[in-house]
């Protein structure tokens, strides 16, 4: 006798065993059907978002899959946060190696649940591929937003304040280290500061908690991704609008702070290296006294940085006034 189990595809089973309880929401219909469906809340928009993670990319082989599967869904909650929108839920798509196997999927499954359930944003549906390498996880990511009011990036006007969420630069200096082990020595770092700058790397921490601060002070946002020069260039470019940033101004961390001491130049890594996941939002100086306040009751750290001018790019200024120039302004893939 064949049972009803016995029937399933090992992708099907796979989906069952691993997926299935993270699609909470009706509307996923327990992952039993070819879509999904979800209305969103009266009087407002649905915001979409989609990025992808890769292994030896955006990932190391040793990267423990709780954490793997928590970037991957903490990287487009990010961009909702800076748009000011609420999640809603996702969609996942997973192209596997053959060498990956179950232990790696439930620790998978099991990061991704925890987060879905922090952030609240239940699975929806998705795919799962086989590839011959390397491991590559694609999310679509669904929020919602009151009519007509997510923050875009071509609303700056001159005048406004720069706000920055968080600190900079952590991740791409934490990447360094991951990549040469030795680096930190010549760094003088202390064990807690190398766990924090490679923390900050491996696990970001979007703030979802300032969106509703955001949405309701900043005339433009985008979420730092690719490395604060850089993303805040492509804001001034879509505003039309110039900017003036202090890098003096700029949060540190006591790790970062400790790293430029013993080397300098790794300010450039820090403004242009990316992964940093924090906000860069504009804000009209009428509201800004607000907005601080707003943050603070959302338990979120933002820092001033600059002013925004007529004309156009975003001129980040050095101690004694002058504008820096950097090899790169930010990550790019091409």
């Amino acid at each position: 006798m064949i049972s009803a189990n016995d029937k399933l595809s090992g992708e099907d089973r796979l989906i069952a065993r691993f997926f299935a309880p993270i699609a909470t929401h009706p509307g996923a219909l327990g992952l039993s059907d070819d879509a999904a469906f979800i209305k969103p809340p009266p009087g407002c928009d649905l915001v979409l978002k989609t990025d992808a993670i890769i292994g030896g990319v955006h990932f190391f082989a040793d990267d423990a899959a709780q954490s793997v599967a928590s970037k991957a869904l903490r990287v487009n909650l990010s961009d909702l946060a800076a748009k000011g929108a609420k999640p809603l839920g996702f969609l996942l798509s997973l192209a596997l190696p053959k060498e990956i196997g179950d232990e790696w999927l439930s620790g998978f499954a099991e990061g991704l649940r925890a987060d879905a359930v922090l952030f609240g944003c239940p699975l929806f549906g998705g795919d799962t591929d086989r590839t011959p390498g390397p491991i590559t996880i694609s999310i679509a990511m669904f929020g919602s937003v009151p009519e007509g009011t997510m923050v875009r990036r071509t609303g700056a006007q001159v005048g406004d304040r720069v706000f920055v969420s968080g600190t900079i630069g952590d991740a791409a200096l934490g990447l360094a280290l991951r990549k040469k082990t030795d680096m930190g020595a010549p760094w003088k770092l202390s064990e807690a500061q190398r766990r924090h700058l490679t923390s900050r790397y491996l696990l970001p921490q979007p703030r979802n908690a300032l969106s509703e601060a955001v949405r309701a002070h900043a005339s433009a946002a985008m979420d730092v991704s690719d490395g604060l020069a850089g993303d805040f260039a492509k804001l001034c470019r879509a505003s039309k609008v110039a900017a003036e940033i202090e890098v003096k101004r700029v949060p540190l961390s006591d790790a970062a702070k400790a790293v430029l001491a013993a080397e300098p130049a790794m300010l450039e890594t820090a403004l242009t290296g990316g992964d940093d996941y924090e906000i860069v939002c504009t804000v009209p100086a009428a509201k800004a006294a607000s907005f601080r306040a707003a943050a603070q009751a959302a338990n979120v750290a933002v820092s001033e940085i600059g002013e925004i001018k007529a004309g156009e790019g975003a001129r980040f200024l050095g101690a004694g006034g002058q504008a820096l120039i950097f090899k790169r302004a930010s990550f790019s893939h091409f």
